[in-house]
């Protein structure tokens, strides 16, 4: 005997809204087992890790913070993913943003107006947009797996990064301490308690990106490549611009995340900086059903899992990486969800 995967005729549209909260609920299922087993509690440990970050006017502060990039990036992969084209790297272009704003300060360390701000905010797009075009060219030109050329991209992005913070970048007066001066001023994001306008770039950007894939022909054009190129091609959709618009938007929303984090958290470049918002955006995507909109949702509930692993870290002492375990799970049952809304399950005989 053995197992097949049985394309299904039609997708239901009931189990495709609902397989999100499926894969939610198995998470946390999981999870209670998890706690079990660590000795703890199910139900305390739970509390503790999805309830209690929302409790609170700090952690919900601090909710917003954390789901800032992710939200941003979400965003931007959805659109990506939509017309099927896979860019893996945000993670390295969230660092080339992080790096490309950061520059601006250390370079003018005396720019204190309105329009340094903007000039920052600017760079880390550019910054993220540029490092995204690589594996969009190596596609479009040499035929490279885009899955492969940026992820790779993402440690080198890191190299780069702590290279350059550990030499020219480096404070001089920082006591020979891997890390940038200090932004002041305007080089920073306003903020409102912890919350700064970051979070308002990440609401604007994934309702502009939703209403650019439903609202205007670039969205149809990108949806038709997706789902069917070979109709999209008759239709006269370019795939390579396709490739290149992908890459760029996703990349600038990146960059503009790291940007955002450096001037909004930061405050400074210091390495090592592996934030893996990145990757965990690419969860934010899936479970937002690949829509923008619902990157905010998707973006709000994964942020949850970095503040409740710090507080089961502190209360239930519990390693903060099981925040990691959460969230490569739920990726885990959304794709397993999704693929069985594709097809079923069939037993059959071996001949």
């Amino acid at each position: 005997m053995r197992l097949d995967l049985e394309k299904r005729s039609d997708r239901s549209s009931l189990m495709a809204l609902l397989s999100p909260i499926i894969a939610v609920a198995l998470t946390l299922l999981f999870g209670a087992i998890v706690f079990w087993l660590r000795g703890v509690d199910p139900l305390h440990g739970l509390y503790v890790y999805f309830i209690q970050p929302m409790t609170d006017e700090w952690s919900r502060e601090k909710l917003i913070v954390k789901a800032t990039p992710l939200v941003l990036m979400g965003a931007g992969l959805a659109l990506s993913y939509k017309a099927n084209i896979w860019n893996i790297g945000a993670e390295g272009q969230f660092v080339m943003g992080a790096l490309a704003a950061g520059a601006v300060p250390v370079l003018f360390p005396t720019w204190q107006s309105p329009e340094v701000m903007v000039v920052m905010l600017l760079a880390g797009s550019l910054g993220g947009l540029l490092w995204a075009w690589i594996p969009a060219v190596l596609k479009v030109k040499f035929h490279a797996n885009e899955i492969l050329t940026s992820l790779m991209l993402v440690y080198v992005a890191r190299l780069v990064f702590d290279w350059l913070v550990r030499g020219i970048m480096r404070d001089p007066k920082g006591m020979n301490f891997p890390k940038s001066v200090r932004f002041e001023g305007w080089q920073r994001l306003p903020s409102w308690g912890d919350v700064h306008l970051g979070a308002l770039f990440a609401l604007v950007a994934a309702l502009a990106l939703a209403f650019v894939m439903y609202r205007m022909l670039k969205g149809f054009e990108l949806r038709t490549l997706g789902l069917a190129p070979r109709a999209g091609r008759f239709a006269g959709f370019s795939a390579d611009k396709a490739v290149y618009f992908c890459f760029a938007v996703s990349g600038a929303m990146a960059g503009l995340a790291g940007a955002t984090d450096v001037m909004g958290v930061a405050h400074q470049l210091q390495t090592p900086y592996e934030p893996n918002y990145g990757f965990v955006a690419i969860i934010v995507a899936f479970l937002g059903r690949l829509n923008p909109i619902g990157s905010i949702i998707a973006g709000l509930l994964l942020a949850i899992t970095f503040i409740g692993g710090e507080a089961a870290q502190a209360t239930l002492h519990i390693p903060d990486k099981i925040a990691k375990v959460f969230q490569g799970v739920l990726l885990f049952f959304v794709l397993a969800c999704d693929t069985l809304i594709l097809y079923r399950i069939k037993l059959r005989a071996k001949k």
